[in-house]
């Protein structure tokens, strides 16, 4: 705590030595866990994802071959960012909260156990950008993590970027949350976000609030606990 007797986000990530990211689409891993992902496997953790949809639904890139142009993306992206191995599942995008989410934690479980993950990174259970899909992939892996007993960090933004965000495209869409509800800010390089970013090219267009977003972030992300370690409910 500082003299305030309030808390100071941690500098510094968990020292995990095995993550599972999970998320809803191709593209959630770098656009918006990216930087995250990169720290991690710079300092030699093991990171898996599991992203629960093909993305197919996209207005970005839409064709008959999206599915699979996305699945491509995610397999490029993740070898930017030294992901292990990235698992795609075919629950229908943009429904993903219509799917039982026993059986939604149920695979994620399965992911758990066969990576031997310790600990479990995800959006935030806002969304974070507003896309239900975002709050239903974070919804199964703490269902799973009670289930385990393992830990869930969330990726989030501070509430003045995110309405910042709001303020310029017009939209109540993104959420962010105040100083104090935050764990970790770590400074990144984003090198490798942007470049796993740019081969998602299906979805990474000039106009995408992606660039704004990061632009805003700098060289900071910002992270809470949504399962703290050894607690046996979720946060």
């Amino acid at each position: 705590m500082d003299d305030a007797g309030t808390t100071t986000p941690s500098p510094r990530l968990p020292d995990w030595n095995r993550v599972l990211v999970v998320v809803a689409h191709p593209d959630d891993e770098s656009f918006g866990l990216g930087a995250v992902v990169d720290v991690l496997t710079s300092g030699g953790s093991q990171v898996h994802v599991l992203c629960l949809t093909e993305g197919e639904s996209s207005t970005l890139g839409a064709g008959i071959n999206l599915g699979r142009m996305r699945r491509d993306e995610l397999t490029q992206a993740s070898r930017e960012l030294g992901v292990a191995q990235a698992v795609l599942h075919h629950h229908p995008d943009g429904s993903l909260s219509t799917v039982c989410r026993h059986v939604l934690a149920g695979e994620v479980i399965d992911e758990l156990g066969a990576v031997r993950a310790e600990g479990i990174l995800v959006f935030d259970d806002t969304g974070v950008t507003g896309h239900p899909d975002h709050a239903a992939a974070t919804a199964a892996a703490l269902l799973a993590a009670d289930v385990l007993d393992l830990p869930v960090l969330a990726w989030t933004l501070p509430a003045p970027v995110a309405e910042q965000m709001n303020s310029e495209l017009g939209v109540k869409a993104f959420s962010g949350v105040a100083p104090e509800d935050i764990d970790y800010s770590i400074e990144v390089d984003r090198t490798h976000q942007v470049n796993a970013s740019r081969a998602h090219h299906t979805q990474a267009v000039p106009d995408s609030p992606l660039w704004r977003r990061l632009e805003l972030l700098g060289d900071r992300e910002h992270l809470r606990w949504l399962r703290r370690p050894g607690t046996m409910t979720s946060a």
